[in-house]
């Protein structure tokens, strides 16, 4: 199956035009709703999600029978999600391997003719849809037709993606900073699950509700903090997010681009090439988040211009690199205009280092 992120996803979903259907495999909690549901109401579209692992027979699906007092015979009343007003929707049919068998086939005419009970969906309509991957779900095998009537990508979104995400959408920065430090812990991917059952794992809706928990809370390191955020992502990740957040090793953009940047620079001077990666890229992504305080601009770009010129004198080649990939990658297009509006002399020196490679 071919692994697609989030960016990715949202050029797929701008080229493949609605007669065809789209499938997204992946685990739970890794934004897939969301993401579609943001990009399509973007564009004007309504967003009509469906849990198919929530119905018990074809009739939540379909509508009820019912008697055409004009023709004497009987059809089916129109769901209440159908849309009547004759604008195409988008379709988001969820936990498709977790419907009973007879939805799935209610869902095959469906997927092939965009019709349902015999009415069909406004043109330019678009069916997408969701599955679980993994052994600890309880899924129903899906039928091979029904599969080849959709493309089907594994959704797997980036942990650079998720962060700048989470940088936007205000979760807490000891939270981003973890996530920065320990990509493993995004998702869990490399945890060990004892228990198949209630054992807990973390994954980004966990993390973004532990962020509801402790943002207001400066200073959240005792016991019920500690047995809350177990609850959420999981015994063994919680131990590891707090004893990092008792280390807090590695500064964050907001200490480096808003204070005195000479208290800082012994520390920065200590930091591995590693460590300096993670600077990097959450110095990028604090100024496309857009969330900076605009008034100090100017500071935030002499520092930051200051921070590159440390690099510089400390010759971190590795780490300069790294910073002028960041600025010509096209991953943090804002950034990028910052640094040409407010730092022109940072641009002058990332261009001679680049030329001098």
């Amino acid at each position: 199956m071919i692994k697609i992120t989030a960016s990715e996803l949202k050029q797929i979903l701008d080229l493949t035009p609605p007669s065809q259907n789209i499938l997204l495999a992946g685990k739970h909690g890794i934004g897939k709703s969301q993401i579609l549901t943001n990009f399509y109401e973007s564009k004007g579209m309504k967003v009509v999600p469906l849990f198919l692992g929530q119905m018990s027979d074809p009739g939540d699906l379909i509508g009820l029978l019912n008697k055409n007092e004009s023709t004497g015979k009987t059809d089916f009343m129109p769901p209440y999600w159908f849309p009547t007003d004759g604008k195409p929707i988008v379709l988001f049919l969820d936990e498709l391997n977790r419907a009973r068998p007879e939805i799935l086939q209610t869902i095959m005419d469906l997927a092939l003719n965009k019709t349902l009970a015999g009415k069909k969906l406004p043109e330019g309509s678009r069916i997408i849809s969701a599955v679980n991957t993994g052994d600890e779900y309880q899924l129903t095998d899906l039928d091979p037709a029904l599969v080849s009537r959709f493309n089907v990508f594994e959704f797997l979104p980036s942990v650079p993606e998720w962060l700048l995400w989470a940088e936007k959408n205000g979760i807490d920065n000891r939270i981003v900073r973890f996530i920065s430090e320990n990509p493993d812990y995004l998702d869990g991917t490399t945890l060990r699950r004892e228990d198949m059952g209630l054992e807990k794992s973390p994954d980004r809706r966990g993390w973004e509700r532990l962020s509801e928990i402790i943002k207001n809370a400066p200073n959240a390191g005792g016991d019920i903090y500690k047995k809350i955020s177990a609850g959420i992502i999981g015994m063994q990740a919680a131990t590891k997010f707090f004893a990092a957040l008792s280390e807090n090793r590695i500064l964050s953009p907001v200490e480096i681009l808003t204070q005195n940047f000479k208290d800082m620079e012994d520390t920065i001077k200590g930091y591995s090439t590693p460590d300096l990666a993670i600077v990097n890229e959450s110095l990028f992504r604090y100024i496309e988040s857009d969330k900076y305080d605009k008034s100090k601009a100017k500071a935030i770009a002499k520092n930051l211009d200051s921070y590159f010129g440390l690099l510089i004198l400390e010759m971190k080649q590795e780490a300069m690199g790294h910073f002028a990939n960041l600025f010509s990658g096209g991953s943090y297009p804002h950034a990028v205009t910052f640094i040409m509006l407010n730092a022109p002399k940072l641009q002058t020196k990332i261009i001679k280092f680049v030329d001098s490679i």
